[in-house]
Formats: structure tokens, sequence, C-alpha cells
């Protein structure tokens, strides 16, 4: 008999507590449903990036620049000043004197 009083005690100690924690849980999560209602709702931090992903970036970020110096390099010997012979490495093209009046440019290495 006894071991039964002390079971059935066990019982109702056992389901007493459970049935505490179920009715705390139960306030805690309609509180918390109340409380996202009327709160705004926080954004997410970015996740910080990792050394690889960074280097990775860097890297791209040098192969655009590299690529765009190149396209404004090109661009640039597209001028007559670069793609004509006549003007003989100068920024205009030299002036065509007379025979007796020619002189030796120190520019190009020529008589013109």
């Amino acid at each position: 008999m006894k071991y039964f009083g002390v079971i059935v005690f066990l019982f109702f100690l056992s389901w007493g507590a459970s049935a505490q924690s179920s009715r705390e849980v139960n306030t805690a999560q309609k509180q918390g449903s109340q409380y996202n209602s009327t709160q705004k709702i926080k954004k997410v931090k970015k996740k910080k990036k990792s050394k690889k992903d960074q280097l990775i970036e860097e890297y791209e970020q040098r192969m655009k620049d590299n690529a765009k110096a190149y396209k404004k390099a090109s661009k640039e010997m597209e001028k007559p000043q670069y793609s004509d012979q006549s003007y003989f490495g100068h920024k205009k093209p030299p002036k065509k004197r007379p025979l007796g009046k020619r002189k030796f440019c120190k520019e190009c290495g020529i008589v013109h």
C-alpha cells in the first residue's frame, strides 16, 4: 500500500509540473506573437565574407580595371598620331619644307 501511495504521489507531482510548463510555453508563445505583430521586423545582417571570397572579389576587380585600361589604350592608339606613318611620332604632322630650308628634327631624327 505504501508503494501505491508513493507512485500516485509521484504521478500527480510530475503531472502538475508538466501542466505548469505547458501553460508557460503557451503564454510565452502568445506574448511573442503579439510582440512580433506590433514591432518592426529587424533586417538580417549580411554574413561576413571569408578570406577566399575577398581574394576572389579583389581578383575580379583587378581584371575589370585591367580590361578598362587596355580598352582605353587601344582607343588612344587609334588616333592618327600613332596610326598614321606620316606623323613620325610627332603630335602634329611635320611640315614639309623646301629642300633648302629643311632642318634636322631632334624628336624623330629625320630631316624634314
